[in-house]
């Protein structure tokens, strides 16, 4: 088992910057990929950015160049630093951990970003 906890989000004006921290507990060393998602109400949740155990990255279009996933092993936490934000970055963030057995979610974190 694989448990996650976001934290991080917050309000924020357009152009300003947040970074979410997603800590992980339990069979840690069992984890292939940890990934950020978001969800806004009424639309599917979609990936933002993944970062894989050999620590390669891949991002959606809409936040290249703007956001950046790392992790930090010592510590368990894999982060995602958010700059120039936009209005339609509003969402709930969720980190989703993946091994052999499945996936695994956190609660998630409310990000919202005024114009």
């Amino acid at each position: 088992q694989v448990q996650l906890v976001e934290s991080g989000g917050g309000l924020v004006q357009a152009g300003g910057s947040l970074r979410l921290s997603c800590a992980a507990s339990g069979n840690t060393g069992s984890i292939n990929a940890i990934g950020w998602y978001r969800q806004d109400p009424g639309k599917q949740r979609e990936l933002v950015a993944i970062i894989s155990s050999r620590g390669d990255t891949n991002y959606a279009d809409s936040v290249k160049g703007r956001f950046t996933i790392s992790r930090d092993n010592a510590k368990n936490t894999v982060y995602l630093q958010m700059n120039s934000l936009k209005p339609e970055d509003t969402a709930v963030y969720y980190c989703n951990a993946l091994n052999r057995l499945g996936a695994y979610w956190g609660q998630g974190t409310q990000v919202t970003v005024s114009s």
